[in-house]
């Protein structure tokens, strides 16, 4: 399994970007999440969404201003990313696996395919 990033970019605050997590491969009838790392931070849970679409997870920082969602037939997955803050300045990872449950969605060790990551810088 392959997953690939992209979408990333330099913007304003204010400003909106929208990931993409196009996956290869084995296809998995099961979440898909998002995560960033910040320079000198450690990863931090983003987002996640269930296969069907019905069940979406938020950390605090971006509920309401974000929004994954994903198409199934395309295997691809997006982050909607509004109203960006510089603090969501980081490199944004798509991960995948077989094995993530709704309680393990926020942790990354659940995830077993990872993308390559994408740059999201926000500028004050």
């Amino acid at each position: 399994v392959q997953l690939q990033a992209s979408g990333g970019g330099l913007v304003q605050a204010g400003d909106s970007l929208r990931l993409s997590c196009a996956a290869s491969g084995r296809t998995f009838r099961r979440y898909m999440g998002w995560f960033r790392q910040a320079p000198g931070k450690e990863r931090e849970f983003v987002a996640a969404i269930n296969w069907g679409g019905g069940g979406v997870y938020y950390s605090d920082s971006v509920k309401g201003r974000f929004t994954i969602s994903r198409d199934n037939a395309k295997n691809t997955g997006f982050l909607q990313m509004n109203s960006l803050k510089p603090e969501d300045t980081a490199v944004y990872y798509c991960a995948a696996g077989p094995h993530v449950i709704s309680s393990s969605v926020s942790s990354g060790s659940a995830y077993n395919y990872w993308g390559q990551g994408t740059q999201v810088t926000v500028s004050s």
